[in-house]
Order: C-alpha cells, then sequence, then structure tokens
C-alpha cells in the first residue's frame, strides 16, 4: 500500500466527537468531487476507507444514501465507486451545505465551518476527497486538485489561515483544473499532524533526517554505505523522541543534563556519541546514557 493510502487509512481511524466537525469534514469529503452537482456522476477512489466515510457522512449530514460498488483490477486493488441516484437526493446533498448546484463558479461556503475545530475537519476532508502526498523517501510533496479555480483559491486561503500552522501553499494549472501544493518538508510534516496522521508525519520526519545525516556523512567521510545507514538511523530516531518531548513535556523542563544533551542532538544531528560526549566533557557510555534516558522519556509521554 502507498505512503499516501496509509496516510489516509490513518486520518480515517480518528472519530471526530462534535457533529459539527463531522459536517464540516463531509463538506470538504463532497465538496473537491464530481459528485458535488445536480448532474449523475459517480465518484471513484481506490481507498475503501475514504468511500465508506464518504458513504456514511451524506446519509448523516443530509439523509442520502450513495450506492456503492467495487471492482477489482489484475492487480487485486479495488476501485470503489459512489453514487446518488436521483437529482432529488443530490439536490438535498447540496442544500445540506448551502450549495444549489447552479453556481456559476463553485466556491467555498464557510458557513459550514461554524468553529476551528471545524476548519481542521474540513481540509481533512478535503484531502481524503482530493489530495496525496508522495512518499518522503523519494520527495516532500503534497498537493490537493481541485476542478475549479475560485475554490482552489479559497483552500488556498484557507490553509494559510489554519491556526497553529505556517504553511505557504502554492498553486497552479493541471489538465483544465488547478493543484494546490506545498513542497516543504516541516510544512508538510505539521499539515499530516494537524489532520489527524502524527505517525505518517513522523515517517515524514525520520526520512527526512536518514536524508541529511547520510548526506553529511557522504560528504566528510568514506565509511560503509551500512555504516552511514546505522548512523543515519540511529541519530533521526532519538531526534524524533526528542521532537515528541518538545511537544510533550517541552525540553525546557528537563533535567538540566538531559535538556543540554536534546539541543545539543537537535543541532548536531550527524554527531557521534563520542563527539556529543566530548561536547559536554563526559564520557561517550555518559553521553549514550542520557541519549537512552531521553529515549526511555519519550516513550511514556
Amino acid at each position: 500500500m502507498s505512503f499516501a493510502s496509509e496516510t489516509k487509512k490513518e486520518i480515517c481511524r480518528e472519530e471526530l466527537k462534535n457533529s459539527c466537525c463531522r459536517k464540516a469534514q463531509a463538506y470538504g469529503l463532497w465538496l473537491f468531487t464530481r459528485g458535488f452537482s445536480l448532474q449523475d456522476n459517480a465518484v471513484m477512489t481506490e481507498n475503501g476507507s475514504v468511500a465508506r466515510l464518504m458513504a456514511e457522512s451524506a446519509a448523516e449530514c443530509a439523509g442520502v444514501m450513495a450506492e456503492m460498488s467495487v471492482s477489482m483490477h489484475r492487480k487485486e486493488s479495488g476501485v470503489y465507486t459512489l453514487s446518488l441516484p436521483g437529482e432529488d437526493n443530490r439536490k438535498r446533498l447540496l442544500e445540506a451545505f448551502g450549495h444549489t448546484g447552479r453556481e456559476v463558479n463553485l466556491r467555498l461556503n464557510r458557513a459550514n465551518l461554524e468553529n476551528e475545530c471545524c476548519m481542521r475537519a474540513f481540509i481533512r476532508g478535503a484531502f481524503l476527497s482530493c489530495g496525496t502526498v508522495t512518499d518522503p523517501q523519494k520527495d516532500y510533496h503534497l498537493e490537493f486538485s481541485v476542478s475549479h479555480r475560485r475554490l482552489a483559491q479559497d483552500l488556498v486561503t484557507l490553509l494559510e489561515e489554519a491556526e497553529g500552522l505556517s504553511l505557504q501553499p502554492s498553486i497552479t494549472r493541471r489538465k483544465g483544473g488547478c493543484v494546490v501544493y506545498i513542497k516543504d518538508s516541516e510544512q508538510i510534516a505539521d499539515l499530516l499532524t494537524y489532520m489527524g496522521a502524527p505517525g505518517a508525519s513522523m515517517t515524514l520526519m525520520q526520512a527526512k533526517m536518514v536524508k541529511e545525516v547520510r548526506n553529511y556523512v557522504n560528504r566528510t567521510t568514506n565509511f560503509e554505505t551500512a555504516n552511514i545507514d546505522k548512523t543515519a538511523s540511529a541519530s533521526a530516531k532519538q531526534v524524533v523522541a526528542i521532537h515528541r518531548l518538545q511537544e510533550t513535556v517541552g525540553l525546557d523542563n528537563l533535567p538540566e543534563d538531559l535538556r543540554e544533551m536534546a539541543y545539543l542532538r537537535l543541532e548536531n544531528p550527524e554527531m557521534s556519541l563520542r563527539e556529543l560526549g566530548e561536547a559536554l566533557s563526559i564520557s561517550r557510555s555518559g553521553a549514550n546514557h542520557r541519549i537512552q534516558r531521553l529515549m526511555e522519556m519519550a516513550k511514556t509521554e
């Protein structure tokens, strides 16, 4: 299964407790599809979790029962097809979110985003519906494919306004539609966490650390590839654990010896344990002991 599919499955596993958020998520799920129309347009997706969530949201928010079928390809990957039979049903779905289906330019109806939490839910739905993210082992790229130009511009504005994030999305034309995209790895990681995929975010961060450490080592040493991977992977895991502590307890709340080690490792991911120890005037085993204490603390938080 692709990284994008795994990410969407992770997002779908989080249940939204507030009815306002479920409506906002449903709006994001349907707004960016061909099915958000008076026309009898089918919606197709290869992600079963997304298909089921779309059907459930249409029933809950508009009282409309979507018909769903699945066909299997030769590679045993299923394609799920959803349709809303009857113009009355399609009209009910549109009206549930304040649309008529006769708009000249489809735009975001902010009345469906009652609270800040609803904005997050809507962006989740939009990503599940029309978004994808590249495997971080290959590239850093997250995008939303949007059919309507002004709707794409509304999405850009919404992403820029998302609380707690500092996103700088770009927009381009592709095959008669628009693509809203982000290529900065830290912004992508933050957005994945925001949408409810911290596991995918952690995978991206670790992949990035491995790349950075490997590149540094390749520029400065002639170590064997196996040793490079081992060093890079260990450092990446340590940095990820320290980031987790930073987000939970805060590094400034750690004991002084651990705080010093945490900041030193964040600032120097390429350093060996021996070099970390020398920087703090302690032995290699002492540096390792502090690193292991940080790793254990991150597991319990």
